[in-house]
């Protein structure tokens, strides 16, 4: 695998593991992204409540307490093992939900129970592919594979939620669920047939006391507490996802509705649109690895985003909306996939699960950020929050990178690495 070439973006299929895996985690995104779809338009309008509509999108973080946990489990049993079991989940929470919709004991509180439990796992699934996809990849090609497995999740927010609206519209719910559980089982089948045995950790310290998880855990944590350039990434993660995530993705339906006072294809339009930016972004990640320099590429791109999401919080309607988000989408892969090469890149494999699992535990700021939005946009109006929440992020953004500046602006540290 040495061989393969840097410059070449599509290098990462020459796995038969990658080639396994992509498919597997495009199926899950397609997947997850019908199921936000569909359930957010539901609870809005059967419920009328922007409030249950935030508790209903916070439920989806609700298990990134336990990323690190998931990370313990990886380093543990392998990540591709664990990940294979998570969508077993997804396809048994998925059947539940197909079965009370046929059934017509389907109603919003209970999407919001079984969305709770389904929400105790899927934080931890980027995380897992994207360890997973470390363990397969040589370190010269995880730029490019990162590049190319974030394709997933934007090509299935374009497609997914599309298709989500349309089943929804044209076939009802429970119709609709019969494609998520399906694509939930293939991605399952596909992530087992994607085994691959474990990369070997040499020079690993040695283990004391294996049979304690709190002990990997406490190692794990200080492993990155003393790394300055991962504690530094988590710190951005932490900012980005408390501010950027709700307004880009889990807030939509209420700007659809109350600002735009539009349908549901229109929410489906306007994800598209954001998740085409995220693709190309993506795409041009990927192809153009070997000439840049992932932090600063990351820091750009961070603070490009939230200017996006102020443009974009003045637009009057979706035929406005709609490029800026695109621009937003752009912005964000931007930032996302090279924090994940670093993080992958820089971390001893001996770590690699657990440092993924805190990564995913800085999701939990997604949730206070998307319950605190409803009583502030009632009591500010949806523009001045937005405002709010973007200035505060950039604020983080730059002492981040002003406070770890040796680690992410210098050409020569090693995450500017190419």
């Amino acid at each position: 695998m040495s061989a393969i070439p840097r410059a070449s973006a599509l290098a990462p299929f020459q796995v038969r593991s990658f080639r396994y895996q992509w498919p597997a985690d495009l199926a899950t995104s397609f997947a997850l992204e019908m199921e936000i779809i569909i359930l957010g338009w539901y609870v809005l309008v059967e419920t009328q409540s922007v409030f249950l509509l935030t508790v209903y999108a916070s439920l989806h973080h609700l298990g990134t307490l336990l990323g690190p946990f998931f990370g313990v489990a990886g380093d543990r049993v392998g990540q591709r093992n664990l990940l294979c079991g998570m969508r077993m989940f997804y396809t048994l929470t998925s059947s539940t939900l197909m079965v009370c919709a046929f059934t017509g004991v389907l109603n919003p509180y209970l999407v919001l129970v079984i969305a709770a439990f389904s929400g105790m796992v899927r934080p931890s699934d980027i995380g897992m592919r994207n360890a997973v996809i470390s363990e397969i990849m040589p370190a010269n090609q995880l730029l490019s594979a990162s590049g190319i497995q974030r394709t997933t999740q934007d090509a299935a927010r374009i497609v997914g939620s599309l298709t989500g609206a349309g089943l929804m519209a044209a076939l009802g719910m429970a119709n609709a669920y019969i494609a998520i559980a399906c694509l939930y089982a293939t991605s399952a089948w596909l992530t087992l047939q994607a085994g691959r045995a474990r990369v070997a950790v040499t020079n690993a310290p040695p283990r004391i006391e294996r049979e304690s998880p709190w002990r990997e855990l406490k190692e794990g944590v200080s492993y990155v507490w003393r790394t300055p350039h991962i504690k530094a990434l988590m710190c951005l993660a932490l900012v980005l996802n408390g501010t950027a995530f709700p307004i880009f993705s889990s807030l939509l339906p209420y700007v659809v509705k109350e600002i735009y006072n539009g349908t549901q294809t229109t929410l489906a339009t306007l994800v598209a649109c954001g998740s085409v930016g995220a693709l190309l972004g993506s795409i041009l990640v990927s192809r153009f690895n070997g000439s840049i320099s992932p932090a600063r590429l990351m820091i750009f791109a961070s603070c490009s985003w939230l200017v996006m999401l102020i443009i974009f919080s003045h637009m009057a309607g979706p035929a406005w909306g709609a490029p800026v988000l695109f621009f937003a989408g752009m912005s964000q892969a931007s930032a996302l996939v090279p924090m994940t090469t670093i993080l992958l890149r820089h971390t001893d494999p001996h770590y690699r699960g657990r440092v993924m699992g805190i990564r995913m535990l800085m999701i939990y700021s997604n949730m206070p950020g998307i319950l605190l939005f409803g009583p502030v946009v009632t009591t500010l109006g949806y523009t001045p929050t937005v405002i709010l929440y973007c200035l505060s992020s950039l604020a983080g953004v730059l002492m981040i990178t002003v406070a770890w500046r040796t680690q992410l602006w210098r050409a020569d540290a090693p995450s500017n690495a190419r």
